[in-house]
């Protein structure tokens, strides 16, 4: 858990310090591939507070959600449709989704907390 914060922090602090610049023609494709990959990042949150999570799965579906995500942009621009909208639709109700069973999770726990807490200052 320690290095996945100091991860978090160091790709924070390199991303305000480097300035890179992509083309336009390429802004369709690392946004919904940014979409695909915060879709697994809450899941992974999901899973490690249901005590399910496991690294393999999670590093297997953040590179396969972005790869699938930017071939679906890519074939998109190929064919003249805007198929990514379809990809947006999809991994913006599953981070909502995901978002709503880690908040629940977390409320459950706290909830768990205070009356374990309230349980040991009655003795």
């Amino acid at each position: 858990m320690i290095f996945a914060i100091v991860g978090l922090i160091v790709g924070i602090v390199l991303g305000l310090l480097v300035n890179i610049n992509i083309p336009m023609k390429f802004s369709p494709y690392i946004s919904i591939a940014i979409i695909a990959c915060i879709d697994s990042i809450f899941g992974a949150i999901s899973a490690s507070l249901s005590k399910t999570f496991r690294t393999d799965i999670f590093i297997s579906g953040f590179i396969g959600n972005a790869i699938l995500a930017v071939l679906l942009v890519y074939l998109g621009n190929i064919l003249g449709v805007p198929i990514y909208i379809a990809a947006v639709i999809l991994f913006g109700s599953r981070i909502f989704n995901n978002f709503a069973i880690v908040r629940r999770l977390l409320l459950e726990r706290a909830k768990f907390n205070k009356r374990w807490s309230d349980a040991d200052e009655d003795k």
